[in-house]
């Protein structure tokens, strides 16, 4: 299948290239990393089509080797296939003007493609950088001759703005701290400042994702600007925009990270916000997770502030990342609920089974984290007494067994089991058991 798509990509045919360069497309988003075998061969055909297509195919092949990056990832990120992939980019890149609109999807494939290549894209960077620079900066100056004279200049094209930042995310996000040097000396923060107030959604939504990239990126250039940030956040945290919000929901979190105790000052102005967010009825899965995600971060790092409000959010938190995979997000998140636990043990009492089902949905965490699960879980044990007999009826030894390389069935098992428990002990707190099926 792969053989016959990648030869109808070569077709003469302006329609068969069309049809088979998409249809690829879509098999690059299943196949994902299967695909890694064949790169030298999918290259080879994709760099080749530059020299066949045409104006509206070129548009086509962008998006597939944008995909292809978004797909294989740091696989790409080999010298022979940078130097097949990247001199054709940067040859359309040097043709287009800055004013001609098909550097959208040449920007969008690069985003993709700086983000895989990683450091692999270096050498490329500074003149993509000061480019997406320059192109920001051209459309917030036209905005404000716009804003001022609209008569006499035209209001710009945003779009222009909005892929100039998506792609410097894409660098941030790909080259890590190879960026400081470019962000040292360049105005990108008093852009972005501008841009994470502009009327249009779409310019705060890039405007933020790439807040948080640079936050992971380098903080150190971030932080003196974090008290002009953080009100702006605050305000954004609006669920009638729900990219929008989800993206400053986000950055709060990897913000919070690197700020540690500091935060405190800014936690009047997010936290209430995000408590509502994460009771709001029908707020989409990606939203709610991210923003239980930063209420765990939050409360890591300043307990004592976020732990008093711990009744009002812990069920619902602990539903929203019941079902997340394990990784470094998840990890900081479960580390400050059993931090704020600690600080106020009776705000998860009434919903501590809720607690209990989203631990249970850990594959293989860290050792510390495990220790912070069983100390919590002992510290209940020995407050109920002997009615805490869920370790026996599973099987266990002993809580610290809890957590070891538990398969489903266990996990399923456990889950049930202490369901049934708080049950009975707690009598009609909970009568009916079918909310956590629902849940």
């Amino acid at each position: 299948l792969m053989t016959e798509l990648l030869k109808r990509i070569l077709d003469s045919n302006k329609r068969v290239q069309e049809a088979a360069c998409s249809a690829f497309a879509t098999l690059e988003e299943e196949a994902c990393t299967e695909l890694v075998p064949y790169l030298a061969y999918i290259l080879d055909t994709l760099v080749f089509a530059f020299s066949k297509y045409q104006h509206k195919n070129l548009l086509i092949l962008y998006d597939a080797i944008g995909t292809l990056a978004d797909s294989v990832g740091h696989h790409l990120n080999k010298p022979e296939y940078i130097q097949m992939l990247m001199p054709p980019l940067i040859q359309k890149w040097n043709m287009l003007k800055d004013e001609d609109k098909d550097l959208f999807p040449l920007l969008e494939c690069l985003s993709s493609v700086a983000t895989a290549l990683q450091s692999g894209f270096l050498p490329y960077c500074e003149p993509v950088y000061q480019r997406c620079v320059n192109l920001v900066q051209k459309t917030l100056a036209q905005a404000m001759l716009n804003n001022a004279q609209p008569e006499q200049y035209e209001a710009p094209d945003k779009d222009f703005m909005i892929v100039a930042l998506d792609l410097l995310s894409g660098l941030a996000e790909g080259l890590g701290g190879n960026i400081e040097q470019l962000v040292a000396r360049s105005n990108i923060l008093t852009l972005m400042y501008q841009c994470m107030q502009d009327k249009m959604p779409e310019v705060r939504q890039s405007s933020f994702a790439l807040l948080g990239d640079l936050t992971k990126a380098c903080f150190q250039h971030v932080k003196p600007c974090i008290a002009d940030f953080m009100p702006i956040l605050g305000t954004n945290l609006n669920p009638e925009f729900i990219s929008v919000c989800n993206n400053a929901t986000w950055a709060i979190g990897e913000i919070s990270i690197q700020m540690g105790i500091e935060m405190q000052p800014y936690i009047p102005m997010v936290l209430h916000q995000l408590v509502e967010i994460i009771n709001r009825p029908n707020t989409p899965k990606t939203l709610l997770e991210n923003t239980a995600i930063t209420i765990g971060r939050l409360g890591y790092v300043c307990p004592q502030e976020v732990a008093p409000m711990l009744q009002q959010f812990i069920r619902p938190w602990c539903t929203s990342l019941r079902n997340i995979r394990d990784n470094e997000e998840k990890d900081s998140a479960f580390r400050g609920i059993c931090t704020m636990i600690s600080v106020n043990p009776s705000g998860v009492i009434q919903d501590f089974i809720f607690f209990c089902d989203a631990v249970a949905s850990w594959i293989n965490p860290k050792d510390d984290l495990r220790d912070m699960f069983c100390k919590i879980l002992h510290g209940f044990k020995n407050q109920v007494g002997k009615c805490f007999n869920i370790w026996s009826l599973c099987g266990w030894k002993s809580v610290s067994n809890y957590n070891s390389a538990l398969d489903v069935k266990k996990q399923k098992l456990f889950r049930l089991l202490t369901e049934q428990y708080f049950l009975e002990y707690y009598g009609g707190l909970y009568q009916n058991k079918n909310h956590l099926n629902n849940a």
